[in-house]
């Protein structure tokens, strides 16, 4: 039998939702089984008895893992993996990927950009042009904050945050950072709290990811310390902000501007948020191109055809990193 017959016969369940061009690699080269959520509810016998793999955009549980006993892979699109019970699949011995790298420079874009719109109210000054209250009202009140001479924080100095450190580097501006642990061989002013960050610097970039040790983490007493200029920039994860608290800071002044690319209930973005003329706001766009989400899409198959063929991921998360293939 050769390794594309071999494939065939794999079987991959991919929900309803899932991105277009992987679902045709994986017809072309799978047995694809289609179903409308991963949801342990909807396993079928079948699906208890053939399927070996997942490619799906998250949110895998403990349930539906055990509702499959035969499925050795879970190809997670997306660099975060947050809500795939990755504990879970290592103690199963189920292998999880995800999609690191390829979107690192487009969402280090996405940032910039949101920060720039933050500072300098871009969205609302092509507002002004758009419904004509240029021509009526003269030109676009001046903006009350500025790029320049700015301390940037990044909290989350992975790939995506170094390549959000070497923007803001070609800007001028100094940057440190908050990790768990200093990265070896980066010049950044390194801060061991979330905290002393906030207070070295007066506008904040999280990248960090979810999960329960950043839950809320950008809190009350983060955003106060980053003080009444400061501005606080999203691009990571909704859950590791206090929303509530983000928004009683933009409202009474403790910080000047938000702007946010995720939120914790996606798509519900809090009404405080979406009324607060101080926030500029993204529908989750960091990696949204074409260009980008197809290559996200290659790498996802490709683990699935790696590990069905070769025994080996290409991109294992590290939590699973040690989990062998079976047999």
């Amino acid at each position: 039998m050769t390794k594309a017959e071999q494939l065939q016969a794999v079987a991959i369940l991919v929900p309803a939702d899932f991105s277009d061009h992987a679902v045709r690699r994986i017809d072309r080269t799978f047995k694809q089984i289609r179903v409308e959520r991963t949801d342990p509810a909807l396993v079928t016998d079948e699906m208890r008895r053939t399927v070996r793999g997942i490619a799906s955009f998250a949110g895998i549980s403990a349930a539906m893992m055990d509702a499959l006993p035969n499925l050795e892979l879970i190809a997670s699109f997306g660099v975060g993996y947050d809500s795939v019970d990755v504990g879970h699949a290592a103690a199963k011995n189920i292998m999880v990927t995800n999609t690191p790298d390829v979107l690192t420079e487009e969402v280090a874009d996405t940032a910039i950009g949101l920060l720039i719109n933050t500072i300098r109210d871009l969205p609302r000054a092509e507002n002004w042009l758009r419904d004509g209250s240029w021509v009526r009202k003269g030109n676009y009140p001046l903006s009350r904050l500025t790029l320049r001479a700015r301390r940037v924080g990044i909290f989350g100095m992975g790939r995506i945050g170094q390549a959000i450190a070497r923007r803001l580097e070609a800007f001028g501006l100094p940057v440190a950072y908050h990790n768990r642990r200093r990265v070896e061989g980066l010049s950044y002013e390194y801060h061991p709290t979330l905290k002393g960050l906030a207070e070295a610097v007066d506008t904040l970039i999280s990248v960090a990811p979810g999960g329960a040790s950043t839950q809320k983490a950008v809190n009350a007493e983060i955003l106060s310390a980053l003080g009444a200029n400061g501005v606080f920039v999203n691009i990571g994860r909704g859950s590791t902000v206090d929303e509530a608290a983000l928004a009683a800071a933009l409202a009474d002044g403790t910080i000047a501007a938000a702007g946010l690319d995720v939120f914790a209930d996606e798509p519900n973005v809090p009404k405080a948020l979406l009324d607060a003329p101080n926030a500029s706001l993204l529908p989750h766009v960091g990696s949204a191109s074409e260009h980008t989400r197809r290559a996200m899409a290659d790498l996802c198959v490709d683990n699935l055809v790696s590990w069905f063929t070769e025994r080996r991921p290409l991109t294992p998360v590290p939590e699973t990193a040690h989990v062998k293939a079976r047999g």
